[in-house]
């Protein structure tokens, strides 16, 4: 990944170096923050206020021509527990632009492709275009944000304006690759195989009003994930797959912003623990948010999110008796509720500050991880800090 992210940054400034200027676009942003978990390790360890809220990117664009580009972006992260520290290449495709049919526009991306298919999956990777530092964790799960953001493969757009609204059809086919430590996650820190996604198959549709004031849409997914065991694994192969379905809606008014997204997740695991090992779980939950704008420096967010991991035991009792009573009943759901506030205090320079109280622990990283188990209580809190700037 390292001499990936070196050669997609040599390879886009050495065109910079050789091509008018109008050819090549940057920009970036740089933010920095404070933050803390409260009785759990979400995010820092041992309840620690910490500067774990650091996030660097740079992205570029060259245009070959008026139909074609290259674009990509290369990141630094550090956000404490929620994923791993470092550098990423969050993406690197080659953006066409289609001939139009029938005052239908499309593009075409070829290579790391950008995941546009949920309301917020092409922003949560730029600080000053999400709402929060930690985004609602039913749909936009902070451990599995690498293999979200975007996919080794093509995705398709096509849009259409027109008197009754605008339309927007999105359709993507790909893989990610999967770390050591998402395979932890998802297998059990026990393993010593690795996991590979098969594939990630995506499907949305989008409709906005002739006002514009409303957006609304749905969205399908499809993946396949494949665990081979080491020699001297104590696990065997395994396989699991998952289909996700969503529906989305947004509102813009003059002062008042609205958003939406329910979840609906399905998911078959198979093997992995035992040659006959059979597992099935439907998954459900959703956040609504909303946003005031006191006027163009100063605005509040407040949201409430949840997430029940199996929607046949709401209460996770039958999660703590299948266990043996290892994984506590609060790790089946998790309900969280936001307050946060935003001030610009200058072009490109914005504070942002959030609380959020939390009930159960599903997305802790923890329901298959017994530190977490150990660390997390049914209720807990955490808060951020953040300084953003960009460019």
């Amino acid at each position: 990944m390292k001499w990936l992210m070196v050669t997609s940054l040599a390879t886009m400034i050495g065109f910079g170096n050789n091509v008018h200027a109008e050819s090549v676009s940057w920009h970036g942003y740089l933010s920095q923050g404070l933050t803390q978990s409260i009785d759990s390790d979400f995010i820092t360890d041992a309840n620690s206020v910490t500067a774990e809220l650091t996030e660097l990117g740079l992205v570029g664009r060259y245009q070959f021509n008026s139909d074609l580009a290259l674009v990509g972006q290369v990141v630094y992260l550090d956000g404490g527990n929620r994923y791993d520290q470092g550098g990423r290449l969050d993406y690197l495709f080659l953006d066409w632009r289609l001939p139009e049919y029938n005052q239908w526009q499309a593009h075409l991306h070829v290579g790391r492709y950008k995941n546009r298919h949920w309301l917020y999956s092409a922003t949560r990777d730029v600080p000053q275009t999400r709402a929060t530092a930690v985004l609602p964790q039913s749909v936009y799960y902070d451990a599995f944000r690498d293999i979200a953001l975007g996919s080794d493969g093509a995705l398709i757009q096509v849009t259409r304006n027109t008197n009754h609204g605008n339309w927007e059809f999105n359709w993507s086919y790909g893989r990610s690759p999967i770390d050591t430590e998402t395979t932890r996650l998802l297998i059990g820190p026990l393993a010593k195989g690795e996991v590979e996604q098969d594939f990630v198959h995506q499907l949305s549709g989008y409709w906005q009003t002739p006002s514009l004031n409303w957006r609304v849409g749905v969205s399908f997914l499809d993946s396949d994930f494949v665990y081979r065991a080491s020699e001297d694994d104590i696990l065997l192969d395994g396989s699991t797959s998952i289909q996700r379905v969503m529906f989305s809606a947004m509102y813009f008014g003059s002062s008042v912003e609205l958003s939406s997204e329910l979840v609906k997740e399905y998911q078959h695991d198979r093997g992995a623990y035992h040659p006959e090992y059979q597992f099935r779980r439907i998954g459900e939950g959703g956040y609504i948010q909303g946003r005031y704008l006191f006027n163009s420096e100063f605005s509040a967010l407040a949201s409430f999110d949840t997430y029940v991991f199996n929607k046949d035991d709401p209460d996770g009792e039958l999660l703590e008796a299948g266990s043996g009573g290892l994984i506590p009943a609060y790790f089946g759901y998790m309900d969280t509720t936001t307050l946060g506030l935003r001030w610009d205090i200058a072009p490109n320079w914005r504070l942002q500050a959030e609380h959020h109280w939390v009930n159960g622990a599903n997305r802790t990283k923890g329901i298959l991880n017994p530190e977490a188990q150990v660390t997390t209580r049914e209720n807990w809190r955490m808060w951020a800090l953040q300084l953003m700037f960009w460019f």
